[in-house]
């Protein structure tokens, strides 16, 4: 007989210089010692949103603010099997007070070493690992040298995911920017993905490979590379992304972009809707910049993936 479903309620409560804090589970109870982010169980008639809440009042002592939906995962345990509704309070008042946990600890994402983790939370660490702006390159359209000195400033003012995607340049010329993007990307810690290009990926040394719908479709099984991510338009597409475990996709178009005119946007309302209660991590795509972020965010979205926004919009 299968377990019975139970609905969890977890926080990343998150600080601003990046942090987010996890707990370590008491002496008393089920996986002592284990490492996990605070929440608890959904009560019978109350909203997952409403449980957080009530349960970082009874185990921190804070009152929350400000709550943004993230992910939603599913986990099998020995004793139970759980479906995790992990928010992000971005917000909160009172003094964080534990009541529950041997200790507490504010961790930034490239540490991640609270061992052991409760294993249904594990994955949601290197989830936290990836930036919230993915800067897409447009060399083809603007130029080598200047997509390069754009990618330097970027990467000055914090950038740390990048997408080469330059369907028109030439097979040649394409592999030694990727080669160059990479090499000026790792002196800042970036991410970078190659686009439609699992071979090239691994030849100039990328940390993963953007995939896009049409190679989504076709796909047997998730690449061996650290990251890799698709673009997705369907809550199909975005659905066969989460079963082929990648780490992200980007939906939309958000709005009508220079890029793709004349395809009109879904809106934030249809793009809120179709991401709901994925377990991976989703870019607003399609005419979005920094301005939309906090709005993105509030719908769902891990955050941005932009062309012209991610370098400016003089083209």
């Amino acid at each position: 007989m299968g377990r019975k479903l139970v609905d969890v309620a977890a926080g990343v409560l998150l600080r601003a210089d990046g942090r987010y804090l996890l707990g370590q589970r008491g002496p008393d109870t089920v996986y002592a010692g284990y490492w996990e982010f605070p929440g608890g169980k959904v009560e019978v008639g109350e909203s997952p949103a409403a449980a957080l809440c009530r349960e970082l009042d009874e185990e921190l002592g804070i009152r929350v603010r400000h709550l943004r939906p993230w992910l939603r995962r599913e986990h099998l345990y020995e004793h139970a099997h759980v479906r995790l509704h992990f928010f992000e309070v971005a917000a909160w008042e009172g003094e964080l007070t534990d009541h529950v946990h041997s200790a507490l600890r504010w961790v930034a994402p490239e540490e991640a070493d609270c061992e052991p983790m409760l294993p249904a939370n594990g994955p949601i660490l290197k989830a936290l690992r990836l930036p919230r702006t993915m800067g897409i390159t447009r060399a083809g359209l603007v130029g080598v040298a200047r997509q390069l000195a754009e990618l330097d400033a970027a990467l000055a003012h914090g950038l740390r995911l990048v997408q080469v995607r330059e369907p028109a340049l030439a097979a040649v010329e394409r592999e030694a920017f990727a080669a160059e993007v990479v090499h000026r990307a790792r002196a800042s810690g970036a991410i970078v993905l190659l686009n439609d290009d699992i071979e090239l990926a691994r030849a100039v040394g990328a940390d993963g490979v953007h995939l896009p719908a049409r190679r989504l479709a076709r796909l047997a099984a998730r690449p061996e590379l650290p990251w890799v991510g698709a673009s997705c338009h369907t809550r199909a597409e975005l659905e066969r992304a989460a079963e082929l475990a990648l780490d992200y996709a980007a939906f939309g178009p958000l709005r009508e972009t220079p890029t793709h005119p004349g395809t009109p946007g879904i809106g934030i309302d249809r793009f809120t809707q179709s991401i709901a209660g994925l377990p991976l991590p989703v870019f607003a795509l399609g005419g979005v910049g920094p301005e939309d972020m906090e709005m993105v965010r509030d719908a769902g979205a891990h955050g941005i993936a932009a062309i012209r926004a991610a370098w400016g919009r003089s083209v």
